[in-house]
């Protein structure tokens, strides 16, 4: 038997925050790994401009963000685990966070021209 494809039964809405969230975890300027654990703690959100914005070289659509700022999907994705939360300050993507697969990059992430 297959292992089953978004085990922790993430609804779209937190599966697209997730994503955007382990991406924000590979930018120096803004994460801070903690090798011991595993854990990243982003210590602030992207800012859009128009209806997107920028994750690095990577284009986001504002509309796959809004749980961003919404402390309901926090609380939620800490409930299962992924994160842990002290909104709006920052959010910790635990080391399960880090690693759980969502299959939404390609759909979220976008490459830009400016």
């Amino acid at each position: 038997m297959s292992p089953k494809k978004n085990p922790l039964n993430l609804n779209a809405l937190q599966l697209r925050t997730l994503t955007i969230l382990q991406e924000l975890a590979r930018l120096p300027d803004i994460a801070v790994p903690d090798p011991a654990s595993g854990a990243v703690t982003i210590n602030s959100l992207p800012h859009a401009h128009g209806d997107h914005f920028h994750i690095g070289e990577k284009l986001v659509m504002s509309r796959d963000a809004s749980g961003l700022n919404n402390p309901a999907v926090w609380a939620a994705l800490e409930r299962k685990g992924v994160v842990k939360t002290n909104f709006p300050e920052n959010i910790v993507l635990t080391a399960e966070g880090a690693a759980y697969d969502t299959g939404l990059s390609e759909a979220i992430f976008h490459s830009h021209g400016h």
